[in-house]
């Protein structure tokens, strides 16, 4: 399974509105300037994450968007399923070799899992292991 444009800058749209959470709402136009993104692209990306309710839209001067829930809610998984639709790593029919069915299948509940265990909160408190590793050494 390959994540398009749309997962990604989906989840780093995301990913921003959830450090934001409590500072009221961000605009697109400053998530797309500090990620180099095209904020006509984002527009059109956050329609679907608001009808799905993962965001809510502010109106007015200082409006913009927030996120529905809380990050530790909200998971990787939800993100990419609207964006991207369902999960699969191919499309397979009942007419296929048992054997391969369940390979598929089981790529497919991994993919799923990894997904829908990462939330948004870990994934913006999320630091490298090797980063962390390296700060041992200046402590």
């Amino acid at each position: 399974m390959k994540i398009s444009t749309k997962g990604r800058y989906g989840l780093t749209i995301m990913m921003e509105l959830a450090a934001r959470t409590g500072e009221g709402p961000t605009s697109l136009k400053s998530i797309a300037e500090r990620n180099q993104l095209s904020e006509h692209y984002l527009e059109q990306l956050i329609a679907p994450l608001r009808n799905a309710g993962l965001v809510k839209s502010i109106r007015g001067a200082y409006g913009g968007y927030i996120l529905a829930g809380d990050p530790a809610t909200i998971t990787a998984g939800d993100v990419i399923r609207v964006l991207e639709g369902p999960i699969s790593p191919v499309d397979f029919t009942e007419e296929d070799d048992p054997a391969k069915r369940d390979l598929w299948l089981r790529i497919r509940d991994s993919i799923a899992e990894v997904l829908d265990s990462t939330t948004l909160k870990d994934l913006i408190t999320f630091q490298d292991q090797e980063q962390k590793d390296s700060y041992m050494f200046y402590i």
